[in-house]
Formats: structure tokens, sequence, C-alpha cells
């Protein structure tokens, strides 16, 4: 039989009475041929019930304990969805991470994924289950150790499931009933996408947007795994929805696909860096040992072989990079006169394949920014989307006008 793929968000499993409507769902699907591999979350809340109680308990906690302990909550969710499809008269089994196995790396709190044998739950698919309910965000060390993906990691545990077993598709169920031009709290003409290529689904994800894991959108587009986005709240037809796939399934659509925004950021800027070879490798090899995310990157003209250097990284890491560069400067491999942090900024975002093809897009992001008087402090851009830092203040009224200037609310 085919198989599919389902997840049930920590929202969507956060009751009994929610269980019990995602098991009907998966139970819809039975009826319809398929053998079903359900990806469940932690009931809402319970990851991080589970994460205090391990920071109370030991703050400079042991990773692989850590790990034994949040896995559990996904464990949890996994008995109560089988049992309530076992109720249904729906043949199900619920299946913890080591015991599929799904193989991961051993780094605790953030394992990936290396391999998913497929042959103990097709076995048991063989002779009769129908639905395999798999804990998700959790995996098995070489070393026999449970492990976890991080969060969000059940979305990349079903694309992984759904690449591994060759699914007809990955059904994402969460709160929201799809993929929206941009955040419909903001900007009330947000439209939600019938489709929308992986390639833009990657970069809304990784600007901001919060519906996908951007590891879940790597992963799907690597291995072309079609994705829908679905709300667990609503009733379903075979159309509802966002699917994430292929740009060539995808006909025709507007340059800009959406609008992202990510509110928490910082603009640090080294002042008067000596512009010498190597001198970026310094500043951002200190950054990545701190782990410190760097996003955006400026280098302004040099004067006197001296230059400024301007980076952008997420607000609650910013001590962590200015830590990092005084290190950096007190051993001697970095000279500058100041480290100058700006955290009242935000990034916004437009997004769009159809910019491959179309000039002005930048031109006419510019302008319309210009016209609602925000003033850009950093802007880079790739492809597929341009990104510009601006005073946070300004973020809900920059995301309104940029939809409406590149006429979101109407379909391409």
């Amino acid at each position: 039989m085919p198989v599919l793929v389902m997840k049930f968000g920590g929202t969507s499993v956060a009751t009994l009475d929610r269980i019990k409507r995602a098991a009907k769902r998966v139970g819809v699907e039975v009826a319809k041929g398929y053998d079903v591999i359900v990806i469940v979350s932690a009931m809402s809340g319970k990851t991080n019930e589970l994460v205090g109680w391990v920071n109370e308990t030991s703050p400079m906690y042991d990773a692989r304990e850590y790990d034994a302990v949040v896995s559990s909550g996904e464990n949890v969710t996994a008995g109560l969805m089988a049992l309530t499809l076992q109720e249904m008269d729906v043949p199900a089994r619920s299946w913890q991470g080591w015991q599929v196995p799904v193989k991961t790396t051993s780094s605790h709190s953030a394992a990936r994924i290396e391999e998913i044998p497929t042959e103990n739950i097709m076995g048991r698919f063989e002779q009769g289950m129908r639905v395999a309910v798999v804990a998700g965000f959790q995996g098995v060390s070489p070393e026999g150790r449970i492990t976890t993906l991080g969060r969000g990691g059940s979305d990349t545990t079903a694309v992984a499931f759904a690449a591994a077993f060759g699914a007809e598709r990955c059904d994402i169920y969460t709160d929201v009933d799809g993929v929206y031009t941009t955040d419909p709290r903001i900007c009330e003409k947000a439209r939600k996408l019938d489709r929308i290529a992986f390639e833009e689904m990657l970069e809304l994800a990784s600007l901001g947007a919060k519906v996908l894991q951007t590891r879940s959108v790597e992963l799907a587009m690597r291995y072309k795994v079609r994705l829908r986005v679905l709300s667990s709240f609503e009733e379903q037809s075979d159309e509802a929805g966002t699917l994430v796939c292929d740009e060539d399934e995808i006909m025709e659509s507007n340059v800009v696909a959406g609008v992202a925004h990510s509110r928490d950021e910082a603009k640090m800027t080294l002042l008067s860096v000596a512009d010498r070879p190597g001198i970026a490798a310094t500043i951002f090899t200190a950054l990545s040992e701190a782990n410190v995310n760097v996003d955006m990157i400026v280098q302004n003209i040099s004067e006197e072989g001296r230059t400024d250097m301007t980076f952008s990284c997420p607000t609650d890491q910013v001590a962590r990079a200015d830590k990092a560069l005084a290190a950096a400067k007190a051993d001697g491999v970095l000279n500058f006169s100041e480290l100058v942090a700006d955290t009242n900024v935000c990034k916004v975002s437009v997004v769009g394949i159809g910019m491959r093809s179309h000039t002005g897009v930048a031109a006419k992001m510019f302008r319309v920014l210009s016209n609602e008087a925000i003033n850009i402090k950093v802007i880079t851009t790739s492809e597929i989307k341009i990104s510009v830092l601006i005073d946070r203040k300004y973020m809900e009224l920059a995301v309104q006008a940029l939809h409406d200037a590149f006429e979101l609310d109407k379909a391409g």
C-alpha cells in the first residue's frame, strides 16, 4: 500500500480530545488505503516543563540525561495516539526513536539524522499494522543513547521518514491552515498560498516565518518530499492547506511570494578595524566558535588602512558576540576601536522565485520604504530574496506597505 506521513504538532495533540480529533484524521487516510506513519510532538507546553525540571535539578546538566528527560514528552503522546487509534479499531502501534531505529549523530540536544532503516516498520505493515505512531524529535546515537534533534525537530523527523519510506506526501498538521503571504496577525490582507516552492519556503523559514522548521524544508528540498501544511482544527478537503513542492509543479506565481520579518535582530558594528587580508576570517571565526548566528554582513570602504565591519545577529546573542570579539582583541588577533550594538532593529524581507526573471523588485521595495520615511540600515540580497534591516518600530508598517505594493493579496 502507498505510505503517507502525517505529523501533528504540540497544539494539535495538546489534550485527549485533540488527540482523538487527530486520530480521526488518521483514520480517514487509512480508509483511503494508505499505510500511515504518524509523527507526534509532545503535548503543548510539556517540553518546556521538562526542560524547566532539568534546569532546576542540574543547571550544568549532562546533555545525555537532558535528552533522556526531554524526549519523554513525545513518548507519552505516541502511546496515547496509538491507544486512541486502537479504540477506533485501527491497527496501530507506538514506536520510540530507538525502536525504529532513527540513527543520529552523538550531538545531544542538537543531533542530526543519519539513517532511518525501514525494515522494522515495513515488516509490521506487511503483518497487518496500518499505523505506526512514531515519537518525533528523537533518535538513538551510535553509543545507544537517546538523542534529541533540537527545537522543531519533529518536523525534521516527519520529512526524514517521508524520504526514507518514499511516502506519497508528508502532511504537517499545525495551528495554522497553511503558509501565508505574510503574518496574518500583522497584515489582515495576508493570503493563504495554495502552493509554494521549496526554495521560497526555505527562505521564508530562515527569515522568520514560523510555520516550518528550516532543517525540515532543507531535507524536503533535497529529497523532493512534497509537504502539505494544514490546520488540525478545520475541516479538510483534498485541496486544503499549502503544498510545498518543486518549482516545476507551480505553473504561474507572483514575482514575490511573501514578506517575512524577524523582530529580534541586532546590528553590530566593529569600528576602525585593521583592513588586511584575513581580517574577516578572524572576526567571523571568533563569532562562529562562540555559536553566534551571523546573517547580514557589510564592510565599508577602507580609509587609511582601516575599515568598519557591520553584521546582524539575534538579540539574545549580542552579549556572546561582544565577549568573543573582546577576547579576540585582548589576545591580539583582532584590532578595532569600538563595538557598537543597535538592538532596536528588525529584518524585513521579500522572497520569490519570480525575482530570477524579473527586474525592478529591489527598486520597488526601496521606493516603498522611502515613501513611508523608513530608513534602511543594511541590505543583503540573494537570487530570490532581498532583506533589509530597519528600526524595529517601523516593522509592521514596512510589512503592510510591501504586501500592498507587491499586491500579494491577489493570486498570481
